[in-house]
């Protein structure tokens, strides 16, 4: 069975207590749904239309798994810390097997 990964690119951060608010609610949620953090921050080198920001990569064991621990109550509890601090390109994709 593929995988599942989310992948998440801040375009901006204007809000960083309230990032930092979501990281203390998300991590135990992303870990609850099964999630595994292969990246989080750290350097990027952007090419194209590609945004040099804080990245953030969680693997799980399926697609499926990806989406139902992005919808558990845990995580919608760490969107609403966020709220609008940050502006992102969030995505849940299928891995290739």
């Amino acid at each position: 069975m593929p995988k599942g990964y989310r992948v998440s690119v801040c375009r901006t951060i204007s809000a960083p207590e309230r990032l930092a608010a979501y990281n203390k609610l998300a991590a135990p949620a992303v870990r609850a749904g099964g999630g595994r953090v292969l990246v989080r921050g750290g350097r990027v080198v952007a090419h194209d239309a590609g945004i040099a920001e804080r990245t953030v990569l969680i693997e799980f064991d399926s697609f499926e798994q990806a989406v139902a621990a992005r919808e558990s109550a845990a995580y919608q509890e760490a969107l609403v810390a966020l709220s609008d601090g940050v502006e992102r390109d969030f995505r849940i994709v299928e891995g290739i097997d």
